[in-house]
């Protein structure tokens, strides 16, 4: 882990405009070291997260979306190590579940971001696939003869036959941030900044969507504000029913996400129980009819 002084240190030396008001202020993060300093946020690259971020991506994708003026501003980006330096959004809340709660127009304003990501920020460099991330994560997982949560093979079938049932309606990808925790929203009151763009790609637009209910913990009357601000209007059937098989699929990818911050000891948290919990709550959604009838609705439409 790169404590305060040794990697600020270096960061001002790589970073010769970079200039601190004060001492610099610690922020929240779980895989990436962050702080305040004066106007700036520096972000240090998390140990071992270079096995499964490519940090050149993550540059363009962040640089394209501050273009489009959904993410802050990027001032430094190294992308042989990932060592970020960005504007501070002065004065705008960091979003949680409970704040999102609390003000469903700000559940509009996040679908005003992601709805101007999708359409306005220039294609970013990679492609985002769900699946072929879990595929990339259980070979990761396999080499280190990691344990996996009880059930997974029961819950590894369901995603297979939603992955066919998705596979078979194939839509135009779009810019997608792909990992919309409430925390990456940060809310002036009248916008919404959408940051942190280390798993970004060009992905279903839907898939954003999804993330960010299950992340936001919202239930079916906070779903149907997010996809009625999106579509401004009624949206269509089959894109609700991308949106809750996502919503299911992204528990399973995150869960796998946390199973690999165990193995490689990252300290924050305790990240086993993290990928058990997120694993239960996927489990839980994939046997509801609402997931069921939607990888049914998407098999019939594709003639499966």
């Amino acid at each position: 882990m790169i404590g305060v002084v040794e990697g600020l240190a270096g960061v001002f030396e790589r970073v010769a405009w970079l200039r601190a008001d004060g001492p610099p202020e610690r922020l929240a993060g779980l895989t990436n070291i962050n702080y305040r300093v004066g106007d700036c946020v520096v972000r240090l690259p998390g140990a071992g997260t270079s096995e499964y971020i490519s940090r050149a991506d993550e540059e363009v994708a962040a640089r394209s979306a501050a273009a489009a003026g959904v993410n802050v501003e990027v001032l430094f980006f190294d992308a042989s190590d990932g060592l970020m330096v960005t504007r501070f959004a002065e004065g705008a809340a960091t979003m949680t579940p409970q704040r999102f709660a609390d003000d469903p127009s700000a559940i509009e304003r996040a679908a005003a971001a992601m709805w101007r990501l999708h359409t306005t920020a220039e294609p970013f460099g990679n492609a985002f696939d769900a699946f072929s991330v879990i595929d990339g994560y259980r070979t990761l997982l396999a080499a280190k003869s990691s344990p996996l949560p009880d059930g997974f093979d029961e819950v590894q079938a369901a995603a297979q036959a939603a992955r066919i049932a998705i596979d078979g309606n194939p839509v135009d990808s779009a810019p997608c941030h792909c990992d919309p925790l409430c925390e990456n929203f940060l809310d002036t009151g009248d916008s919404m900044f959408l940051i942190d763009y280390e798993y970004a790609g060009n992905n279903d637009p839907m898939w954003d969507l999804g993330d960010f209910s299950v992340e936001a913990e919202f239930d079916h009357a906070a779903d149907e504000i997010l996809l009625a601000s999106y579509f401004d209007g009624v949206p269509p059937p089959h894109e609700v029913a991308r949106m809750v098989i996502h919503k299911a699929v992204c528990d399973l990818l995150w869960s796998l996400w946390g199973v690999v911050q165990h193995v490689n000891e990252n300290p924050v948290e305790d990240f086993w129980a993290y990928a058990v919990g997120r694993f239960e709550r996927c489990h839980r959604l994939m046997q509801t009819d609402r997931f069921v009838d939607s990888v049914d609705l998407l098999a019939r439409r594709a003639g499966i």
